[in-house]
């Protein structure tokens, strides 16, 4: 199977994978996942929001946007003994990686200052590092690098088109921009989409193939399923378009597989919408990385038990870190 990666996918070619029968798309998508990494393996990250709420971003899936009116409350950023208490919990738990959100649209030199010093100390708990703080210049992207930081989150959500369906306030060029000073930076980039926001299902193919053509392949690929929450646009929209059908979600983790054969692919938001059955066709897909705790920044997510006992009914194992390593490195 195909395993080199490549970054001039055609459209016609993207829509012929999504097109192919399932079990031909599955084949083809774990004998590709097969070549690259331990089909039996599954990185474990766990998310932490360290400044929740109060975003001026208008992203109609977001509770944390100050435009709409839901459950979360605007609070500062925590402080950095607060998270690193959360790190080594996360650490203690089994999580290699400690992802760190920030609500902002982007963030401020002295933010930056303040989230280099975090960065530095959950590193020095042995941990791996992702932040996700909105959009950067180079510089601030540059001096998160110098603090150590492993990957930078920024997701592009959707497909260009779509994309103004769902967000206003900032253009797509703008975070293909900060991808660009984040890779530019030497640091992994962490870059996905959410599915089931209405999008069509060429939507869906053009993310794949715009992450999958550009110039070096993202490390990590988070695929989300959209979770509503009351007070935002999409969840007030939810009687305009069908949920999505959960066959649709594993054919995105297949076909994401195939055009980023080296990337770790993440099953992200919306777990505690599927059942075992659903999530086991993704790993088998090609999904090799989970978030891991009860809660995705402010949304639900199934417990640390739970994700246990379902490794161990498919006989999964956690990636230890240095493993990680060695995957990136081949």
């Amino acid at each position: 199977m195909q395993s080199t990666p490549r970054h001039d996918w055609h459209k016609e070619e993207v829509a012929a994978l999504f097109a192919l029968p399932l079990n031909d798309l599955l084949f083809r998508a774990h004998s590709v996942h097969r070549d690259n990494f331990d089909p039996n393996a599954v990185q474990i990250s766990t998310l932490l929001s360290i400044k929740t709420g109060g975003c001026a971003e208008d992203c109609g899936y977001c509770p944390q946007s100050a435009h709409f009116k839901t459950d979360v409350k605007a609070e500062k950023m925590m402080g950095k003994d607060a998270v690193l208490v959360e790190a080594r919990k996360a650490k203690e738990a089994g999580a290699s990686r400690f992802c760190m959100g920030a609500a902002w649209r982007s963030p401020k030199d002295k933010d930056i200052d303040a989230i280099a010093s975090i960065i530095e100390g959950v590193k020095a708990l042995g941990l791996e590092t992702c932040a996700t703080l909105g959009m950067l210049t180079e510089q601030q992207a540059q001096k998160l690098k110098n603090c150590g930081l492993d990957y930078y989150n920024h997701n592009l959500d959707t497909s260009e088109s779509y994309y103004k369906e769902i967000i206003t306030t900032r253009t797509y060029q703008d975070r293909l921009d900060t991808l660009a000073h984040v890779r530019d930076a030497g640091m992994h980039v962490c870059c996905g989409g959410i599915v089931g926001m209405g999008e069509q299902p060429e939507d869906r193919a053009e993310l794949l193939r715009t992450l999958a053509n550009l110039p070096k392949h993202p490390e990590s690929v988070p695929i989300n399923l959209l979770v509503q929450v009351e007070g935002t646009p999409l969840h007030d929209k939810r009687d305009e378009f069908a949920k999505l059908d959960l066959f649709e979600f594993i054919r995105t983790i297949a076909v994401a597989r195939i055009l980023m054969p080296q990337s770790f692919v993440r099953l992200s938001a919306g777990r505690e919408e599927m059942n075992e059955q659903t999530q086991a066709l993704c790993f088998f897909a090609g999904a090799n990385s989970i978030f891991y705790g009860e809660k995705l920044l402010t949304t639900p997510n199934p417990d640390t038990d739970r994700d246990m006992q379902l490794f161990a009914k498919l006989g999964l194992k956690k990636l230890e870190p240095a493993e990680q390593k060695t995957q990136h490195a081949a």
